[in-house]
């Protein structure tokens, strides 16, 4: 019974974790929640590399038209210098640059944010946070396009994924702000969100790889996490397709009465 407990378990956090990835509410934050409020325990960062790994593969996988005619175009640039092509290489280098604030501040604050801002009333706090953000830009229809991006505007939106380090602040939710704010159009702006995802996601991958190698619990739970991946993996592909369609109608003021629901109704139940 135990063995059939851990399996549902694991399962039910990966397809939670993968369903709430893409969409602006953090996903983080919502594993806070459910840990809090289902008592579950997860030792160790081998679950959350896990399935945030098969959340970066469900990304990889709906952009990877995007991804390798911007790595294409991009190359040739570099080669022959072909003035059509250097759209896509800056677009590349704007994904760089915006990569940077969220890479230093959670080398130098990670640990900080981690014991002192992770906890379940600071997560309510912040999805009322991100419930403004998200409520405040639900009517815009900016015009930039990817070739229109400019290095502060990589930079603003770095900015606001560095933030949404903190557990509540959504990732996708504060980058696709930043960025409709700065003017883009809500297709640009959610393909560089999730263009973004993707260094971000390899970054904590590689820093977190020896610790995984270390994981007394690893062969024990081969199992669970492998359930756990898979869940995550279909749920995030099945989100943010659903995610697509929901900004393509301009409906993320949805998003945001969710946050306004959820925040104040977990303060109420501390």
């Amino acid at each position: 019974m135990d063995d059939v407990y851990l399996l549902v378990k694991y399962l039910f956090l990966g397809l939670f974790q993968g369903f709430t990835e893409p969409i602006p509410i953090s996903s983080s934050g919502h594993l806070q929640l459910a840990k809090y409020f289902f008592d579950i325990e997860i030792k160790g960062l081998t679950f959350d590399l896990m399935v945030n790994s098969a959340s970066l593969l469900a990304v990889l996988a709906i952009y990877r038209a995007d991804i390798m005619r911007i790595a294409f175009n991009g190359l040739n640039y570099v080669k022959h210098k072909r003035p059509e092509d250097r759209s896509e290489f800056m677009f590349i280098i704007y994904l760089i640059i915006a990569t940077i604030p969220a890479g230093v501040i959670g080398v130098v604050f990670g640990d900080f944010i981690e014991d002192k801002l992770s906890s379940v009333r600071t997560v309510a706090i912040t999805l009322i946070i991100t419930g403004v953000a998200l409520w405040t830009i639900r009517n815009l229809r900016g015009r930039k396009n990817d070739g229109d991006m400019s290095i502060k505007d990589a930079l603003i939106i770095g900015c606001a994924q560095a933030v949404a380090l903190i557990p509540g602040i959504s990732r996708s939710g504060a980058t696709i702000v930043a960025a409709m704010g700065l003017g883009m159009k809500q297709e640009t702006a959610l393909r560089f969100s999730f263009l973004l995802f993707i260094p971000v996601s390899l970054g904590g991958m590689i820093l977190s790889f020896s610790d995984i190698l270390q994981d007394p619990h690893l062969q024990e739970l081969a199992i669970p996490y492998t359930l756990a991946f898979i869940g995550s993996f279909v749920m995030s592909y099945f989100s943010l397709k659903w995610f697509m369609n929901i900004m393509a109608q301009g409906n993320l003021k949805y998003f945001a009465i969710y946050c306004f629901i959820v925040g104040p109704l977990v303060l109420l139940f501390l």
